[in-house]
């Protein structure tokens, strides 16, 4: 790699991603978000595709000088419904919306990865694909629309970086098989009969009913699911009633689910319904359950993997490539590797001595800039492996 060249890139990277941390837009308005990339890939002179996937999807494609294979890459260019509590001079100049997970990076290298390769276009065999995808954080996502539109149409694999403040900057990771869950999500109403809160007797109590649920679903996990098969039911939201004397005539339940595997998946569904049902009709109260199936599970190409490691090797000292536990996490890249061979990679983006240590979705989130660096060196080297 022209470490000069690296250098250069990087300078611009940090502007990019510094611009895009001021300005972010939420999931399905990224309309300046996508203009800004569009912008700068036509300075590269690259032919780009705007509006692409239904919403604000941008896709450009590098053609080599010499034949070889078509490699796709993939950013996220959405923001989140947070308030940036950072003191920086990047700080969100939108309330109540940042980039708390990364994505304004994302975007940046691999606009970086762009300029790299046009700039070597004489000497690429093959093409590639340079997919900015709007709406990553919320459900449905946007990949299926830009899968439907035929971003993959002969493309050959297909690579993905998330920049990861769990991890130390300077490392690098992934793992074969399944490697981040699915995510579903339900919606429980619990409806009973409100009344008086001192004539108990003569209603029926849906935060009483909706309380003993929520007990009840936590034994899924503990007593219906195989121990060796990873699974989570979370409860995220219980809401009901308006007065302290007021017995309650409905009540609202909200919670996740994540799995890897398709049995267990469905088997907690079926568990949470049942549950719901029998429990609501002890209590004497009706229930409701809205159960919406997300994202699948993001399954790891395991040769890519493989590719993976003997590139990250190459680039990386060898105690700094790792080997990373399933994430109980989910991402609609998912979709990308249900239809090709792909592999989706962690760059160590956390820096505990700059306070760049926050977990993703916190209002204090911010990582080492110095991970953008490392994620284009690995973008590139996954491009050159098929070279």
């Amino acid at each position: 790699m022209d470490e000069k060249l690296l250098n250069d890139i990087q300078v611009r990277m940090i502007q990019w991603r510094r611009h895009l941390h001021q300005h972010p837009e939420l999931s399905y308005q990224e309309e300046n978000t996508a203009l800004f990339v569009a912008t700068k890939l036509r300075e590269l002179g690259l032919q780009v595709q705007t509006k692409f996937g239904g919403g604000y999807g941008v896709v450009a494609t590098l053609h080599g000088a010499l034949p070889g294979k078509t490699i796709a890459l993939r950013a996220d260019m959405d923001a989140l419904p947070i308030e940036d509590e950072k003191d920086c001079k990047y700080r969100s100049e939108v309330k109540g919306v940042m980039h708390a997970c990364g994505h304004d990076g994302h975007t940046s290298m691999l606009l970086g990865v762009a300029s790299y390769f046009t700039q070597l276009q004489s000497q690429l065999r093959g093409n590639i694909v340079f997919i900015f995808q709007p709406a990553e954080e919320v459900c449905p996502g946007g990949a299926q629309g830009m899968i439907q539109s035929g971003v993959l149409n002969g493309v050959d694999a297909i690579y993905g970086i998330h920049l990861w403040t769990p991890l130390p900057v300077g490392t690098v990771g992934t793992a074969g098989g399944p490697f981040m869950a699915a995510a579903d999500e339900f919606f429980i109403d619990m409806i009973g009969k409100g009344g008086h809160g001192g004539i108990p007797h003569v209603t029926i109590d849906s935060i009483v009913a909706g309380s003993a649920v929520v007990m009840q679903l936590q034994s899924i996990v503990s007593r219906s699911v195989d121990p060796l098969q990873p699974a989570v039911v979370t409860i995220g939201t219980i809401e009901g009633g308006f007065a302290q004397n007021v017995i309650a005539e409905k009540c609202r339940i909200t919670g996740t689910v994540r799995t890897f595997d398709i049995d267990t998946r469905l088997m907690i569904r079926d568990r949470i319904e049942s549950m719901v049902s029998l429990t609501a009709q002890s209590y004497g109260a009706k229930s409701i359950v809205d159960y919406v199936m997300g994202y699948p599970p993001l399954v790891n190409d395991q040769e890519e993997v493989e590719r993976f490691f003997r590139v990250a090797e190459k680039n990386f000292k060898s105690d700094r490539v790792l080997l990373v536990p399933k994430l109980m996490i989910a991402e609609d890249f998912a979709y990308y590797v249900q239809e090709i061979p792909g592999c989706f990679m962690l760059v160590g983006a956390g820096n505990a001595d700059k306070a760049m240590d926050y977990p993703h979705h916190h209002p204090l989130f911010d990582f080492d800039e110095e991970a953008m660096y490392n994620g284009l060196k690995l973008f590139i080297a996954m491009v050159e492996s098929h070279q």
